[in-house]
């Protein structure tokens, strides 16, 4: 591998340098390096993101499953109710007669 870190052109804004092959061969492998720990730090995230979505709207649905089978309690206690006032008063009103 040759040595080639000499300044080559200057101009008052801009320079250029010839850089080592040693240094080329350090810079792809640290970008494909970092290239691959993007990709695998990227997808963990859209996992952690993906299972936070699922467990909001699980935590909806959970949510408005409570609410329809409240409302379903609510009105069959209701008709019971409704059903024992019913025997009473047709108890209360058969036997005044």
């Amino acid at each position: 591998m040759t040595k080639r870190n000499v300044l080559t052109s200057y101009t008052a804004n801009f320079a250029t340098f010839e850089i080592d092959d040693e240094v080329i061969g350090n810079l792809r492998e640290y970008a494909l390096a970092n290239s691959l720990f993007w990709a695998l730090a990227e997808g963990h995230a859209c996992e952690q993101s993906a299972r936070r979505n699922a467990m909001d709207n699980a935590s909806k649905n959970a949510g408005d499953m409570i609410n329809r089978f409240q409302i379903l309690f609510n009105r069959t206690r209701q008709a019971v109710i409704t059903g024992e006032l019913v025997e009473i008063i047709t108890g209360a009103a058969a036997s005044e007669s």
